[in-house]
This record gives structure tokens, sequence and C-alpha cells, in this order.
């Protein structure tokens, strides 16, 4: 047989040779220590060696060839974040409006990456558990009929024989995301970058049965990482470092928009059907999921509450397969000083695209989201809007990859005491999106000084945040 050639083939390779996502990122951290120490000996490596990546904002590229891109990035690896805020203030008037620019840039791939980086599924799932029987007898017709509806679609995705089979699988994709509108006090501004397509990425996702997975998201330049041991949910990303999230342990929902149908099965199997709609020209079914009062206690946190959370899933007619997947969830968030409440709506809008089978099941190859965020409470100037966007597509997918272990789920060791609420990267881009607060130039040597400790202990630089 042709051995097939490409990445997974190299990566399966590793993976059978006993080589896990745990212990790459165990070889990357222990590969970022030894370039930062002979950086800080004065020794600059030539020929094939790689600068580390810069944790902070990317430098700003020329806008002539990218060669000139090349070398300010380079530059930027070399100098560090202290020169590259010395070199933001110390520019002239002309330039601050650029600077500006890119600072708001930065703060809305921190939104974004807050908001669709790693999102969680509403409840709690375990594929393994059986479905419930396809029954009509002393049983709802909007029941029964969601039970009907799940049936077809885990036939037409590759069987439930074949489904429950999988002991784990791996995804390999591109992504790319934007920012599109803001509204605030009626008053709506369209970002300027939407038009080029907004910030390119990739990311890598792993599961195992029955609860495991882990994925890394890289865009712009900033990475997220998040996965779950089956214990425990964890997200890490470069303002807030290494937190558990609250409630109880739920799967990924990027795992539910078409690249794993036993999960998205076994999350609707509670749901009722309530209707029919068009979705890009295709009959489809409407199954609602209703989050339940318990779970959304579990997942409330201190001043914020998670009033509701509710999905719909609308599966084609004609294949059976699932169209379009959207869920809401509103937030009342109490402030600590007093005063009025605010509520936070986040609305998440997927479409799945170019369904083709893998070893006999039906994966989503490509597709797009939209997200809202709608703040809002008794002061109608104080309603805000946002809209962002995010396209994605599959390269390779693969079940049952020999080597994978419960190893490679393992948290990390640096999650801080405390979980991070839904509502924490809401009130978080807010913040970073009205800019640095007075007086901030005079904290530059502060700031230096916190990024040498930063690379002294090996960790990561932690704002003040809400998820």
């Amino acid at each position: 047989m042709e051995r097939r050639h490409g990445f997974f083939a190299a990566l399966r390779e590793e993976v059978a040779r006993g080589l896990s996502p745990a212990r790459a990122r165990r070889k990357s951290e222990a590969a970022d220590l030894a370039a930062a120490a002979l950086r800080f000996a004065g020794v600059v490596g030539g020929g094939e060696m790689l600068a580390p990546l810069m944790e902070g904002p990317d430098p700003e590229p020329s806008d002539g060839e990218s060669g000139g891109a090349c070398r300010g990035a380079a530059r930027g690896r070399k100098e560090g974040w202290g020169h590259w805020v010395r070199g933001q203030f110390a520019r002239a008037p002309s330039s601050a409006v650029a600077a500006a620019g890119a600072g708001a840039l930065r703060n809305d791939l921190r939104m974004l990456l807050g908001v669709l980086g790693a999102p969680l599924a509403p409840v709690h799932v375990c594929a393994t558990e059986p479905l419930p029987h396809l029954s009509v007898k002393d049983t709802p017709i909007e029941t029964s009929s969601a039970q009907y509806i799940l049936q077809q679609y885990l036939a037409a995705s590759g069987g439930h024989k074949l489904l429950a089979s999988l002991r784990n699988s791996y995804a390999m994709g591109k992504v790319r995301m934007v920012a599109t509108e803001f509204e605030t006090g009626g008053r709506l501004t369209k970002n300027r970058n939407a038009g080029r397509g907004g910030e390119p990425g990739r990311f890598v996702l792993w599961q195992m049965a029955p609860e495991m997975w882990y994925i890394e998201l890289v865009v712009g330049g900033s990475k997220v990482h998040a996965g779950c041991n089956g214990k425990l949910v964890w997200r890490h990303t470069p303002w807030l470092g290494a937190h558990s999230a609250t409630g109880p342990v739920r799967p990924l929902r990027r795992s539910l928009q078409g690249l794993d149908p036993l999960m998205t099965a076994s999350m609707f199997a509670r749901a009722r059907c309530i209707g029919e709609r068009k979705v890009n020209g295709e009959d489809c079914f409407i199954l609602k999921l209703s989050t339940d009062t318990e779970t959304l206690k579990a997942r409330s946190e201190g001043h914020a509450e998670i009033i509701r959370h509710v999905t719909f899933g609308y599966f084609s007619q004609r294949t059976g397969l699932l169209a379009h997947i959207e869920d809401s969830h509103l937030t009342r968030i109490q402030s600590a000083a007093g005063g009025d409440a605010v509520y936070w709506e986040t609305t998440i809008s997927s479409f799945m695209e170019d369904y083709r089978p893998v070893d006999g099941i039906m994966i989503a190859h490509s597709g797009r989201s939209a997200v809202t965020l709608f703040r809002f409470g008794e002061v109608a100037m104080s309603h805000t809007k946002t809209r962002m966007e995010e396209v994605w597509s599959i390269e390779e997918v693969a079940f049952n990859v020999p080597g994978l272990s419960m190893d490679c789920f393992i948290p990390p060791t640096d999650i801080k005491s405390g979980s991070v609420g839904e509502a924490m990267e809401l009130t978080h881009g807010e913040r970073s999106r009205a800019g640095p607060p007075q007086g901030y130039c005079a904290k530059v040597a502060a700031l230096e000084k916190a990024e040498e400790d930063k690379v002294a202990w090996g960790g990561g630089t932690v704002l003040e945040s809400h998820n």
C-alpha cells in the first residue's frame, strides 16, 4: 500500500511513538525557555535557528514588501515587549493615529478570541450514554418527533454503530475572524478592516471518549488553548493565563459544528421539535433545547447570573444532516457597588457546509459563524451591540489515532485558583475597547519590569477579566 504523505502522516507516526499534545506543550515550553536563555546570554543563532515567538503584539509591518514585515517581526522578537511599548509612545503624533488603530485591532482580536476561541456547549453531554428509545406511546409528539429526527441524523452521519466505535478523533483546520460592526447609543460604526477578510488563523482539535478534548487556536499571533480531562474544563489565554470554567463539564461547541455527530445527537436527546424553516434553501426541522435551571445556577458565579441558554438545531429534511446551529444565552451582571444591573445577550449562529465522508462518517468541511453581543441596561444610551464573524475550513480529519492516551488531556499545572465565569470575557472586552486609562504612559517602566518577571518565572501576563 502506498504510504500517505503529508502533515498528518508525520503526526500520526509521532503519536504512535508515544508523543502527545501534552508532551508537545512541555517541549514547546522548554524550547521557549532555552531560546530565552540564549537571548539573555547574548547569543544570537544563525542558519536554521528560529527566533522565539513574541508574547505581545505583533510588530507593525511596513507598507512595502513582505520582506519588511519579516524583518520587523524578527526585530520585534529580539527586542521584546518593553522596547515595543517604548517605541509606541516615542512616535510622532502622525504615527500615534496608526498606533491607536493597531491597538484597536489587538483589542478586537482579544474580544474575538474571548468569545469565539473556545466556547462551550450549553449542557453536559456524555456520548457514551444510550439515546432515548424511540417511542410514540405516552410521549408528546414534539419529543417523539425530535427522537425520530435524531435517529435519521445518526443514520445519515454514518450509523450509530460506527460512531460509537470511535475511541478518539483529530481535526485540523483554518479560521478567519473579524469584528464587523459596533453600535453604541444608536450610533453604528463599521470596521474598515472587515473588507480585508479579518485575522487568519489555524486550529488543531483532539477528542477522546468519553468526555476529553483539547484544542489549540492561533489567530493574529495570539494563541488560545483549552481542554477537558473529563472532570475539569480549563482555558488559557495570553491575557488571563490558565483558569478553570464554572459549571458542569461540557463539550467544545466547535465539535458540534459538524465534527462530532454522536456528541451532537446526545446533546439534542432531550430537545423538542418546534417546527420547520428554510436554511440556505434547504427545508429543515427545528429542534429546541433549553438548559435546565440547575445547570444555569451551577454556571452562575458571583455577581454574574446566567438567566437562560437556549439552543436550536436545524436538520435538513433532504439529507438528515445538521445544517445550522444557533444558541443564545442571557447573563445578568449586578455591580458590586450596587446600582442598575447590566444584561449581556450572546448569540452564536453557525452554518455547516461541504459535508464529505471520512472513513464512512459525514464531516462538515467548512462553515461560518456570526456572533452578536448585545449589552443593555436601564439607560438606553448605555446599550451596545457588537457583531463578529468567523469562517472556517477543515483540512484534515482522522479517527482512532494510535498512541493517543489520557495523558494528552492533563490540565496545565498553573491553573489559578478560582474559576472563570462566562460573562468575564464580555466585560473585559468592553474595557479593552475603551483604550488604556489615563496615566498609562507612566506605567511603561513597571510593564517592562513585569515582562522581565514573566520571562524569569516562565509565566504569562494576566489581566483582570471576565469570561
